[in-house]
């Protein structure tokens, strides 16, 4: 396998991604890379979006709207609230449980695992009072 060339927008994309924690879509990381690479395309940022979910870079999160992107790629969980679409971390003391218990059920190797938690964030549940 070749090794992968060095990208100036690639390392752009994921510093902007690892100074985030709102989980941003593509179509934000391409209006905040903008403002470095002018010539940057949409296109581009999806390619190297694609690539660094596929090296293990970053994590993608499929929602009901936009996918989601997050550089934050420690173990964790997240939650999508289902009035505004925010995707916020969950980060749980000890979330290995979830790979025992599932392997105690499973013949096969697991190696880890996601979850996602659905409902009302605190601010749209505060709405809604």
């Amino acid at each position: 396998m070749t090794a992968l060339k060095y990208s100036r927008q690639r390392e752009s994309i994921k510093s902007f991604l690892l100074s985030r924690y709102d989980h941003p879509t593509a179509d934000t990381i391409y209006m905040n890379v903008r403002k470095e690479f002018p010539n940057i395309s949409l296109g581009t940022v999806y390619r190297n979006l694609a690539l660094l979910t596929d090296m293990g870079k970053i994590i993608k999160i499929t929602t009901e709207g936009a996918d989601r992107f997050d550089a934050h790629v420690e173990p964790h969980s997240h939650f999508i609230c289902r009035e505004c679409h925010a995707v916020l971390d969950i980060h749980m003391k000890n979330e290995d449980f979830i790979n025992t218990e599932a392997q105690k059920e499973f013949s096969g190797q697991i190696e880890g695992h996601t979850v996602r938690y659905f409902g009302l964030c605190k601010d749209c549940l505060s709405k809604k009072a």
